[in-house]
Order: structure tokens, then sequence, then C-alpha cells
């Protein structure tokens, strides 16, 4: 068994208002001057470690304890799933 570096990134749909990164959009504009960012996307970032047998099997596990958990809103959620590599 191995340990893998699981990385899951939690957005909302490109459809869906996202009132924290147009607030952040605002402030970067508004405050900062930074006219150049013409968007801001919010979202939520959990990184895992994983105990699996191999790396498809750590992504698997992940996606299933996402799902059954409910860790997100598939109404309105996109959530992403990568194995980023092996703990050293």
């Amino acid at each position: 068994m191995k340990t893998y570096v699981v990385e899951v990134v939690i957005e909302n749909k490109p459809a869906a208002r996202d009132p924290e990164g147009e607030a952040i959009w605002r402030d970067l504009i508004v405050r900062e001057g930074f006219e150049a960012v013409k968007s801001v996307r919010s979202g939520k970032y959990l990184r895992l470690l994983v105990e699996a047998g191999s790396e498809e099997e750590s992504q698997n596990l992940t996606v299933k304890m996402c799902n059954d958990l409910r860790i997100y809103n598939p109404v309105v959620h996109v959530c992403t799933v990568s194995v980023k590599g092996v703990r050293n």
C-alpha cells in the first residue's frame, strides 16, 4: 500500500452565481486597481493523503467519499479529483 496525495477542488458551476468571487473581484478592481483581472471564481480546496493499492484506487475512493458524504452539491457545484503523486 502507498500513500497518495489527492486534491479535491469544489467550484460553483459556470451558470451559478458566485457572490464570494464577485466580492473579491470588486475589491481587486475598486480598491487595488487590478483592472487586468476580468473574473474571479471562488471554491473549496481539499488535500488528502489516501492509502491505497494504486493511483486509480485512491482516486476512486476519494470520489466515493465526496459523493457518499455529500461534501458538495452536484446541482450547483463541480467537483474535480486529481491524484498528484505518492507521498514519500
